[in-house]
């Protein structure tokens, strides 16, 4: 049983509604109370989207309890429409205001949980608030977004910021009979990704109409003459919507922890510990307003993904409750979907590894299909694996494609947060049957890949110094794959040919080799090493390529 008799949570969604239920689980005597500033205590809110986009149907399925399921099923009363607007720590106290009346009142506490979430960020520019112009972080949002929608009739939509939401809302939009254009101040789409593995991403876009416009962030808005909006970008452009929706990420609302004195971590989030307890003995703070770990890089970083509130929001109650908990960081495993096709990551990316001041550490690129290849409709998966030099550990790994394409950033989920290396990767053992997988699934293929780097039977070829590379770089596809595109400069020398013509090649250049995925180059690698030659294989092949020079 606790020894915090008087439980006050702030804010419910994710983090607030779970640590309350979580909590009552544990100890029945306590007295819990969420106060919440909105009108619903636990919603949906990845759902948002597709609410507006007609495939959720129902408001009503967007909300995950209301205030009358945590009464009844929990005995934990939800104060929907109160804001807490102060806190004193002396005292142990809170400030309370009630939207519908205004009346302000105080409420004891003997432990408090922070879970005020987080705020869309909406820059200072000219004409940010004209109307037409949407954040979508609540259901109110979606309501004025769908009402905008049924009355206005708007053809034309300019999203700004091409993350999760801002496709999701792409693919949304679109499916409501809108033209899309999406204004990105960063040279790519998801920027969580690297930016080879961007690419196909944009490509795909683009082929579902989707104007892409990077690299050119918003820089201001103004009403148009046909009644519509204007958004100009840096560059200058002019772009004319009906609608415009601001997507370019969140900021954690940390207000009352600022004035409370609690103590605001580097990436600007609150700071708290691995129980989730703030500077104050007793206060925890969880979701999306807190600062936490990365389990790969150990760095403080910002990540506002619901499943960690959920996690961090079961940790709180447990301390609170006297029970042994930590949170063990963030490893930041996501998936977004748009258009068909599926994008997934986990741990962390060469980006993140190199702000770290990270360098040891190496990649591979695959493109195997989801299931097998001679089972009809496989599509490929292409499939990023960075891992430690030194021991082999897996430190991120990214994928794009279309079925099966989370199922394998799961598995290597998994093997990180174990502490599992490339060489266990070769011999996890996963589902097989034809329409499913592979009997070596591209679980086990980037293992052996990657695997196959460390022993030294496979040297990769750096794509970033392909350009100034004195090397002689042979294609080693068929003359007809070769003849409808290739690497300006190569020559071609199929791999079938090898064994009698491979005395053409020079024996004083190093020679670096690229097929359609890799698997070619990696045979003829083998087989020239062995014949003395001074070689090495651009990873993934032609398929790579065009992720970094599309």
């Amino acid at each position: 049983m606790s020894l915090y008799r008087r439980v006050l949570i702030v804010g419910g969604v994710a983090g607030g509604a779970t640590c309350a239920a979580r909590l009552r689980r544990l100890d029945e005597e306590a007295e819990i109370v969420v106060f919440e500033r909105g009108p619903h205590v636990s919603v949906a809110t990845c759902g948002l989207p597709y609410w507006i986009g007609d495939v959720i149907q129902e408001e009503a399925r967007l909300l995950q309890a209301t205030p009358e399921v945590f009464a009844r099923n929990f005995n934990v009363p939800a104060r929907t429409g109160h804001e807490v607007t102060a806190i004193d720590r002396a005292s142990r106290e809170i400030e309370v205001r009630e939207l519908a009346s205004g009346r302000v009142y105080r409420e004891p506490y003997d432990a408090l949980v922070l879970s005020p979430g987080a705020r869309p960020i909406r820059p200072a520019c000219p004409g940010i608030d004209l109307p037409g112009i949407f954040t979508l972080r609540s259901i109110e949002d979606s309501r004025r977004i769908r009402e905008w929608i049924a009355t206005r009739q708007p053809r034309r939509a300019v999203i700004v910021g091409a993350g999760y939401i801002g496709l999701e809302m792409a693919e949304n939009l679109t499916q409501r009979g809108l033209t899309i254009t999406v204004v990105e101040a960063l040279p790519q789409v998801l920027p969580l990704l690297d930016a080879e593995m961007a690419e196909p991403v944009s490509r795909h876009l683009e082929t579902h109409r989707v104007d892409l416009r990077l690299g050119d962030g918003a820089a201001s808005f103004e009403a148009g003459a046909d009644g519509g909006l204007v958004v100009r970008t840096a560059s200058g452009a002019r772009l004319e919507a009906d609608l415009v929706l601001l997507a370019m990420g969140v900021k954690p609302e940390v207000k009352l922890a600022v004035e409370a004195g609690l103590d605001i971590g580097e990436a600007g989030g609150v700071r708290v510990d691995d129980t989730m307890r703030t500077s104050d003995e007793h206060i925890w703070a969880v979701g999306d307003a807190v600062e936490v770990r990365d389990a790969v890089t150990g760095r403080w970083r910002l990540v506002p993904l619901a499943g960690l509130a959920h996690r961090q929001a079961r940790v709180a109650a447990d301390a609170i409750a006297g029970r042994p908990s930590r949170f063990r960081g963030a490893q930041l495993t996501s998936v977004c979907g748009f258009f068909g096709m599926t994008v997934a990551a986990t741990g962390a990316s060469e980006k993140v590894l190199r702000s770290a001041g990270t360098t040891d550490y190496d990649t591979v690129y695959l493109h195997p299909g989801d299931h097998a290849g001679y089972y009809p409709n496989a599509r490929p998966i292409h499939l990023k694996l960075i891992f430690a030099k030194a021991d082999g550990r897996i430190l991120g790994a990214q994928a794009v494609g279309e079925q099966g394409t989370e199922k394998r950033i799961d598995v290597l989920s998994v093997a990180i947060q174990k502490g599992a290396t490339v060489f266990d990767l070769e011999e996890v053992e996963l589902c097989y049957a034809p329409q499913y997988g592979a009997a070596k699934d591209p679980v086990n293929m980037a293992g052996m890949i990657a695997a196959n780097v460390l022993r030294g039977d496979l040297e990769p070829a750096p794509w970033s110094e392909l350009p100034g590379t004195a090397a002689l770089i042979v294609d080693v596809r068929d003359p007809h794959e070769f003849a409808a595109d290739h690497i300006e400069g190569a020559i071609n020398l199929p791999l079938g040919e090898l064994r009698r013509r491979f005395e053409e090649l020079p024996r004083a250049s190093e020679i670096w080799l690229y097929c359609g995925v890799g698997q070619r180059s990696y045979y003829a690698l083998r087989f020239l090493r062995q014949r003395g030659f001074n070689v090495r294989s651009l990873p993934g092949g032609y398929q790579t390529y065009w992720g970094f020079y599309p």
